[in-house]
């Protein structure tokens, strides 16, 4: 098995624990706020209006596995399950993205990314 097809397991799996620590922890939100959590990350995308560095940066910052893990556990340390649920669908999030073969950006472009080129885009 290559290197990334091992990292789109891994994100698979990481996105189905995120997903069950989000349900387990069960804030009592509605569904729109379940929505909105999982895909709240994609809002770092906005600094590739301020250049592709930028952009590569925001967006890299949002799609790190250890920023959710650190939210889980400020929420398991201060007993907030509302962090712990957040935490859990923002990791889900990052490994449905690494599933589907969405990687961490490069600053050379949008398509460009650690995983390879995303797309048949020639322009960029």
């Amino acid at each position: 098995m290559s290197a990334k097809l091992w990292q789109q397991v891994e994100g698979a799996g990481l996105a189905l624990g995120g997903i069950m620590v989000a349900g387990f922890a069960s804030p009592g939100w509605p569904g729109w706020a379940w929505v909105a959590a999982l895909l709240a990350p994609d809002l770092s995308m906005a600094g590739y209006a301020l250049g592709k560095r930028a952009g590569a940066f925001t967006y890299n910052l949002a799609h790190l596995y250890a920023m959710p893990f650190l939210l889980m556990m400020m929420g398991v340390a201060s007993g907030q399950t509302g962090l712990i649920s957040a935490g859990g669908l923002w990791l889900a999030h990052i490994g449905a993205d690494r599933a589907l073969g969405f990687g961490l950006k490069l600053p050379t472009g949008f398509r460009h990314t650690h995983l390879g080129r995303l797309g048949t885009s020639k322009t960029e």
